[in-house]
C-alpha cells in the first residue's frame, strides 16, 4: 500500500520530534531551562544552566520544576547561576544607576555655570560620569 506522504515511509511520525529540549520530569511538556547532574561521590545534586546538548546521565527541567527541586536527605543542592540570563535589579543596582545619571547631568550643568571649579586639572578640557576628556599635550 503506497502512503500518502510518499516514497518515504517511517513508523514515527516526524512531528514527534521536537527541535526544543523538553522536562525530563513525568508528563511535563514544558521547556527545560535548567540541567541536573549528580555528584555521587559527595552527595551532591547539581542544578545548571541548560546544558549545550543532551547526555544521558544529566536531566533537564523547567522553571518550575527547577524552582522546586529537592534533594534527598543529607544531599546537598548546588545552584550554579546562569550568567546569560539578566539578573533582577536589587536596590543597590537601581540606586547605582541613579547616582550615574545624576553624575552625566553634572557636566552640563557646569558648562552652563560657566567653567571648571576649584581644583580642576588644566589638562581636563570635559568630563562624562567617571571619563575624562583631556588636553593633547601638544596644545
Amino acid at each position: 500500500m503506497e502512503s500518502r506522504r510518499g516514497p518515504l515511509k517511517s513508523a514515527v511520525p516526524s512531528n514527534v520530534v521536537s527541535p526544543v529540549r523538553r522536562c525530563s520530569r513525568t508528563a511535563c511538556g514544558r521547556p527545560a531551562v535548567a540541567t541536573l547532574t549528580y555528584v555521587y561521590a559527595d552527595s551532591t545534586a547539581v542544578l545548571g544552566p541548560l546544558a549545550t546538548y543532551a547526555e544521558p546521565h544529566c536531566y533537564d527541567l523547567c522553571a518550575e520544576h527547577s524552582e522546586r527541586l529537592t534533594a534527598p536527605r543529607g544531599w546537598e543542592v548546588v545552584r550554579l547561576l546562569d550568567s546569560s540570563t539578566p539578573a533582577r535589579p536589587s536596590g543597590d543596582d537601581l540606586e547605582a544607576l541613579a547616582n550615574a545619571v545624576r553624575e552625566a547631568a553634572r557636566p552640563q550643568e557646569r558648562a552652563a555655570q560657566g567653567g571648571g571649579g576649584r581644583g580642576a586639572d588644566p589638562m581636563e578640557v570635559a568630563r562624562r560620569g567617571h571619563l575624562r576628556v583631556l588636553r593633547s599635550p601638544d596644545n
